[in-house]
């Protein structure tokens, strides 16, 4: 029959079918590309921002959003793919711890600038002055257990999008180098 074309197909769209010119080599080049110095520093970065930017936003509409801790998780895990580049399963742990703390970060964070307009203070004096005794209260009347199910969503979707995204070709290359 040859090369005629059938009506009632589909057109293929995933390639050519040819092999792949990918090698080991380049799968070491993908391992040897990440960076978890990087993607740490990227991390840290973005819950100090955030966190600021997330109590500014809470100071100018006098409300607080305990949702934002998700946002928190995607940025997080975009950052970490961009920073670090990653592709094997530290990343997506480190967005999730990072996430993690940077939800208690971000609600301390707010928690000190809310008793700072309350005390008509700083926010910065608030934080120096937290000593042993502010923490049980603080677990006890800021923190409840919504916070910590966005917490834990948060740091699913970082997970989740925390690994560098490859091509076929660059999968292929990492699992010859992998020897799979």
């Amino acid at each position: 029959m040859g090369n005629t074309s059938n009506p009632l197909r589909l057109q293929k769209r995933h390639g050519s079918g040819a092999g792949s010119d990918a090698t080991a080599a380049d799968g070491k080049r993908l391992v040897d590309a990440q960076s978890i110095r990087d993607a740490t520093i990227a991390g840290i970065i973005t819950i100090i921002v955030f966190s600021l930017l997330w109590a500014a936003m809470t100071s100018l509409v006098n409300r607080v959003f305990p949702w934002m801790t998700v946002v928190l998780g995607y940025l997080l895990g975009f950052a970490i793919r961009w920073a670090g580049r990653g592709v094997d399963w530290q990343f997506p742990a480190l967005a999730a711890a990072l996430a993690v703390t940077g939800s208690l970060v971000a609600h301390i964070v707010i928690a000190a600038d809310y008793t700072a307009e309350t005390f008509a203070t700083d926010t910065l004096y608030i934080l120096q002055s937290v000593t042993s005794m502010t923490w049980p209260v603080f677990f006890d009347e800021v923190l409840s257990a919504a916070d910590a199910f966005y917490a834990a969503v948060s740091a699913g979707l970082a997970a989740f999008l925390a690994n560098r995204r490859l091509t076929r070709e660059q999968y292929y290359a990492l699992r010859l180098w992998r020897g799979e």
